[in-house]
């Protein structure tokens, strides 16, 4: 699950034509990391909804790469 989340992450950068993040962990920001700002963090809670069937900003605020893992994994 983690190495689909980070990949789904990265075809948002892409498509963006931001840089990809090779090195992806638990601790890292969605927004000072990986530069995903308000639009695309909207984005990335329909491609997980899609995916995986959760809306991970369904009871509250994910900050990092962990929390986005930790949400999907409760489902």
């Amino acid at each position: 699950m983690t190495r689909k989340v980070a990949m789904i992450i990265n075809e948002m950068l892409e498509e963006s034509g931001l840089e990809k993040v090779d090195n992806v962990n638990l601790s890292m920001s969605l927004r000072d990391d990986f530069n995903l700002d308000s639009l695309m963090l909207a984005e990335l809670t329909v491609r997980l909804e899609d995916e995986f069937g959760v809306d991970i900003f369904e009871d509250g605020i994910v900050t990092t790469f962990g929390e986005v893992i930790e949400k999907l994994e409760r489902k």
